[in-house]
């Protein structure tokens, strides 16, 4: 029987591997993708451009608008001359953010008093104003530092884990989940209903296979091609990206294999209810939005509404993007990566299960 399942397995990887179309079908996106998202998946702000409304005339105005526009986030400086010019360039957002020097700021300073500067956000662009406030007011507070102006409080700011804040090393360890997930579903989701569509589905559930191995000689290969995408991405990330890997090889291939079983179950239950491969296209995509977003890798999952916590928790992924999160960036080792990785197998036992239940009851 094992001889059998591995002649089956052989098959499904002869028919996504048999031709060019299918052989592209796999590698392609993964490299573009791994070439691009790093760069184009970026919350950073960067090259912003800066209103800035002067109104002081002496050396705390000048030297200000100094700071400000040597900032490297601001490469774009616009000079604005009135109020109306100003409202006129955050409207037209021609500037994500306007800065107005009042015009005692000077005399403020040199006397010490309160002295005080405003911010406008544009407040359509929402996360991009505030992180680009938030560049603006740093240079601000700095300068006030220096020139005697005491901060209300001393923070001394730590990060863990990623001190630079690199945007990469957030991005491509989430990468390595979210481009394996595209891969495995597809493979699992179109092999069912590719017997279906080839005529050639009677002639399997007539073979001496049981229903449970034609599933494992399904499920097998998607979870191969998940493995084999995954530890090329994350190949990339350390070796050409840079990104540290601090935490265990075997744990992340354990990870990796967990997820897939979880992501096959899903797309054999896909495929199983599926009669064609479109519909088992419209249903992996229909899965990875949401699975996307309910991760945690857009928002974070404690913002979310209750009831869409609870779906998150189910989703494979959330648990997968922080085994992968924890073995590149916290050295993260099986005692603490086992809060995730059982999850993955509940996910993987009832998904599996269901799709075999479904496959039972097409037989039947």
């Amino acid at each position: 029987m094992i001889y059998r399942l591995i002649r089956l397995i052989r098959k499904e990887l002869q028919a996504i591997l048999g031709s060019k179309q299918g052989r592209m079908m796999l590698m392609v996106p993964v490299i573009l993708q791994t070439a691009i998202f790093p760069f184009a998946a970026t919350l950073e702000v960067k090259n912003a451009s800066l209103a800035i409304y002067n109104q002081d005339d002496g050396v705390a105005g000048r030297e200000l608008i100094e700071r400000l526009s040597h900032a490297a986030a601001f490469t774009h400086i616009i000079m604005v001359h009135s109020q109306d010019e100003l409202n006129h360039t955050i409207d037209t957002q021609s500037a994500l953010l306007a800065v107005v020097v009042p015009m005692n700021l000077s005399r403020d300073l040199t006397t010490n008093r309160p002295a005080k500067v405003q911010m406008i956000v544009d407040g359509r662009r929402s996360n991009s104003g505030q992180i680009a406030s938030a560049y603006a007011l740093q240079v601000i507070n700095d300068y006030g530092v220096e020139v005697g102006v005491k901060p209300a409080a001393n923070i001394q700011i730590r990060n863990l884990y990623n001190p630079n804040l690199e945007y990469k090393w957030h991005v491509l360890p989430s990468l390595v989940a979210i481009i394996t997930t595209i891969g495995c579903l597809i493979v699992t989701a179109l092999s069912v209903a590719r017997e279906r569509e080839e005529g050639t589905f009677d002639q399997l559930l007539v073979s001496p296979l049981t229903p449970a191995y034609i599933m494992a000689g399904k499920a097998i290969p998607g979870v191969m091609v998940a493995c084999v995408q995954g530890s090329f991405i994350a190949s990339v990330a350390h070796w050409i990206y840079g990104v540290p890997f601090t935490g265990s090889l075997c744990l992340l291939l354990a990870g990796m294999v967990g997820y897939g079983l979880a992501l096959a179950g899903v797309g054999l239950f896909i495929s199983s209810i599926s009669s064609t491969q479109q519909q088992a296209f419209l249903g992996v995509f229909c899965f990875m939005t949401p699975a996307v977003m309910l991760s945690g890798y857009v928002a974070p999952i404690e913002n979310m509404p209750v009831v869409l916590q609870w779906i998150a928790h189910m989703n494979p992924l959330t648990y997968f993007i922080l085994i992968l999160k924890g073995v590149f960036l916290k050295g993260l080792g099986f005692a603490g990566a086992w809060a995730y990785i059982w999850p993955l197998l509940v996910i993987a036992l009832t998904s599996l299960t269901s799709a075999l239940y479904l496959f039972r009851r097409h037989i039947a």
